[in-house]
């Protein structure tokens, strides 16, 4: 769960699991929102809204490289 607390814009945040699969897309959370509670999630990846939302869907996998 994440808060929106504070911001000023808004954002595409997309939960992970511990594999970086992505469990829950929510496009363009506005300022001053909280998410729902994702169950399974170990991270989330913030977005510039309207980035994810076309992007990526839930069961896809992403990896990160350093």
């Amino acid at each position: 769960m994440i808060h929106m607390c504070f911001m000023k814009f808004p954002i595409d945040a997309v939960f992970l699991d511990a594999d970086g699969r992505v469990l829950r897309v929510l496009a363009n959370l506005k300022p001053w929102r909280f998410s729902p509670w994702v169950p399974g999630a170990r991270g989330v990846l913030e977005l510039p809204a309207g980035r994810a939302d076309k992007l990526l869907s839930e069961g896809d996998v992403l990896e990160f490289s350093r």
